[in-house]
């Protein structure tokens, strides 16, 4: 039997500058202690993820992207219904990694009811950067919208 919460993943590097806005994001959601969501960080490796997901019907990742959108905007993606667009992901610090990951899980029939992915766009993921202010703000909002969207457990 699946999990009735809503598994939060936030994916990042907390060394990579603005590559540290998933796991903030988890962060910020931990302080608020919401019970009807799960919430995780992780580095996004594609076993790792694979295996976080497996127990639950309705997930949320988040994760930083690098595709020359203007830094701190969010993108949303129902991956559970169509790839991912990899292009966007093309500067990922994971390696293999979230584009992967989903596209596996869809291979084997592994992907959760529900997969719904954000992504806010850094500018800079540069070793031992601090995050930007801009992906801080987005950060931010991004957690207050996960809170309204996800919702409580049956």
């Amino acid at each position: 039997m699946k999990n009735e919460k809503t598994l939060v993943i936030g994916i990042g590097n907390p060394w990579r500058g603005d590559d540290d806005a998933g796991l903030e994001v988890a962060r910020r959601l931990r302080e608020w202690q919401p019970a009807h969501l799960d919430i995780v960080e992780s580095d996004g490796d594609l076993t790792q993820l694979l295996e976080l997901w497996r127990l639950y019907s309705r997930v949320v990742l988040v994760d930083a992207l690098h595709s020359g959108a203007e830094a701190g905007s969010i993108v949303s993606f129902q991956a559970e219904r169509t790839p991912l667009p990899a292009e966007r992901w093309r500067f990922s610090t994971h390696g293999l990694g979230l584009c992967e990951a989903v596209e596996m899980a869809r291979t084997l029939g592994q992907l959760p009811d529900r997969l719904q992915v954000f992504a806010i766009e850094g500018k800079d993921f540069s070793t031992g950067a601090r995050i930007s202010p801009e992906v801080v703000q987005a950060c931010t909002s991004l957690a207050e919208r996960i809170l309204q969207e996800c919702p409580e457990a049956d």
